[in-house]
């Protein structure tokens, strides 16, 4: 049985799973090779999935979603809402001419089955799942008869709320109500390190309670509503800003946080599913809160994994199964258009080369493989470069466009990981901060001195291994810079003329792809 799962609205994705297998064929984003950030899924999208498929699959599956971008606006297929079996459905249908089963369920439900289905917890062990995002923010457990049971709602749609908070300080934020900028929470993430916790003053518990009671802010509340408030357009870097986003930060997690602590008491797993899984500080709060056996986040922890939820939710439909066999190298292969490159001079790949060239201060655009699932960066579609000089972070946040406040993520060899980080074992899917413990690492320590490192072994990606360790025998560390290959504003670059565009344009000193080490002539 082949189940083909598309998702609707933002971060959209499709997705193959073969039931029969157990297995995810596939992941595919539409924001992926250059197309705008949280593209959603559109019909190129469609006509290059089908184009993967040998057969008409079996069963076409519709994650759950509201019209209008609104989750609580009228349903497509089963809607945006529901946790229980009231919240699926299927029948027979035609497409294409063929006979095939049409089933969709709700976008709640496919968190809930994504994280479940990738997590490495052998089916039968009952999980805690927690689904917090930009409308959800709920505790539910799935027992040994993939049984789910709401737990309880901590709080409504605790994404916006924090995207809300970003919009508030900045001046450059003049959407009217009932707009948020899908980019802003992981913004704010990045700020709260400039801040600090502490009790709330007087101002800040304020400010606080009125925003966090509401049970939907987009529907209730604009920007322009606070104008009166000491933090509207404030800026971002403000001092008072950046204390404020702190603590509002550790508010939000405390809430669940002694949810948790009063009524999730078995001890099991803690799935976590949602926008905020990407928030690594909360991820390292949970996995060092003692509350749970274990602590997992999927690679695609934001809407991108709502497709291959949805899958396994027909899967366990349909034939009780509800584990997946994946990798997270799962998106498009690389495409070589072939495009004409003046200025450029291409060679066979040596990783030795690459690596000295990375050690006199260059900057690599890296691409291998199939790219990653998710949103983050994970050794196939990278900006590579030596982590010891601040400046070099100044360099790729320049180079990207970005604020000079983000951080720049390391990319670690496993093997090696707790001599430069607080950190034992694998962090493969960058999704957890660690305390640097190298004091080199300028360029991948963020002020509070913290990084969200991704460690690689030789098994799960055999070429940044290779690479990682020719680059520790010139330099003593098997670390380096690592951010997302991608021009401002869309997805992981795929192809080779947008690859060539890319380095030419940003004054990017080489790339490397289909194994050939291509450097700009200017050097």
């Amino acid at each position: 049985m082949k189940i083909f799962a598309m998702k609707p609205g933002h971060d959209g994705s499709v997705a193959l799973v073969d039931a029969a297998e157990g297995k995810l064929e596939w992941s595919f984003e539409p924001e992926k090779d250059s197309f705008p950030r949280y593209e959603a899924f559109n019909p190129e999208q469609f006509v290059y999935a089908a184009e993967q498929l040998g057969a008409v699959p079996d069963v076409f599956a519709i994650s759950g979603w509201g019209k209008n971008s609104l989750a609580a606006s009228a349903p497509i297929g089963a809607g945006y809402y529901g946790h229980d079996r009231a919240a699926v459905q299927h029948r027979r249908a035609r497409l294409f001419g063929t006979e095939v089963t049409h089933f969709t369920s709700s976008h709640e439900r496919s968190h809930i089955w994504s994280s479940y289905a990738l997590s490495p917890f052998e089916q039968g062990r009952p999980c805690y799942v927690l689904v917090w995002e930009g409308a959800l923010g709920d505790f539910y457990c799935v027992d040994e008869r993939l049984q789910v049971h709401k737990v309880g709602r901590v709080m409504m749609t605790p994404g916006n709320k924090y995207a809300f908070l970003y919009a508030l300080a900045d001046p450059t934020f003049t959407l009217p109500k009932g707009k948020l900028r899908n980019e802003d929470p992981g913004k704010l993430m990045a700020l709260c390190a400039y801040g600090e916790s502490g009790p709330m003053t007087p101002e800040e518990r304020e400010l606080t309670e009125f925003m966090l009671q509401r049970d939907s802010i987009l529907a209730t509340l604009s920007k322009e509503d606070l104008r009166a408030s000491k933090y509207y357009n404030i800026g971002l870097q403000h001092p008072e800003f950046t204390r404020l986003a702190k603590r509002y930060s550790d508010e939000i997690f405390d809430r669940f946080y002694q949810y948790a602590k009063a009524h999730l008491t078995q001890n099991y797993p803690l799935l976590i599913s949602g926008g905020c899984g990407l928030n690594c500080d909360w991820n390292t709060m949970w996995r060092d809160s003692g509350l749970f056996a274990d602590v997992f986040i999927p690679p695609c922890t934001n809407d991108t994994g709502a497709s291959i939820g949805t899958a396994v939710d027909a899967m366990r439909e349909f034939t009780g199964r509800a584990k997946l066999e994946w990798s997270v190298y799962c998106d498009k292969p690389f495409v070589d258009d072939a495009p004409v490159m003046p200025g450029v001079e291409c060679r066979p790949l040596d990783l030795k080369e690459v690596a000295a060239f990375l050690s006199r201060g260059h900057v690599v655009a890296w691409t291998q493989g199939r790219c990653e699932m998710g949103p983050r960066a994970l050794g196939n579609r990278s900006l590579l470069a030596a982590p010891f000089d601040i400046a070099t972070r100044d360099r790729l946040n320049a180079i990207k466009r970005r604020e000079g406040f983000r951080p720049i993520a390391p990319i670690c060899l496993e093997e090696e990981v707790s001599r430069h980080f607080d950190w034992q074992g694998p962090s493969p899917h960058m999704l957890y901060f660690q305390k640097v413990r190298n004091v080199e690492l300028r360029a991948v320590t963020h002020v509070d001195g913290t990084a969200r490192v991704q460690t690689v072994n030789a098994r799960q990606n055999p070429s940044m291994h290779s690479l990682l360790q020719e680059f520790q025998l010139i330099n003593g560390a098997g670390v380096l810079c690592n951010t997302s290959l991608n021009f401002n504003g869309t997805g992981f670059i795929n192809r080779t003329s947008d690859l060539y565009a890319y380095c030419r344009d940003a004054g990017i000193d080489a790339f490397v792809y289909d194994d050939q080490f291509c450097v700009l002539s200017k050097l």
